[in-house]
């Protein structure tokens, strides 16, 4: 189960990135689905070092 939290947290941090990505590119065309965007990736960031410390903390 270990092994699935640290694939886990990648993803998170790859979906965070990726999000965060969109937002810059979609800023000049559309602010609210960029905001949107960014906020979700800021979302999925918090996520990965949430899990990271809760998951160094558990072993």
């Amino acid at each position: 189960m270990n092994t699935f939290g640290k694939y886990l947290e990648i993803a998170y941090a790859i979906i965070g990135v990726i999000f965060i990505g969109e937002g810059i590119v979609s800023w000049s065309e559309d602010r609210e689905k960029a905001y949107l965007s960014i906020a979700f990736g800021v979302l999925a960031i918090f996520m990965f070092f949430f899990k990271r410390n809760f998951r160094k903390k558990r072993s």
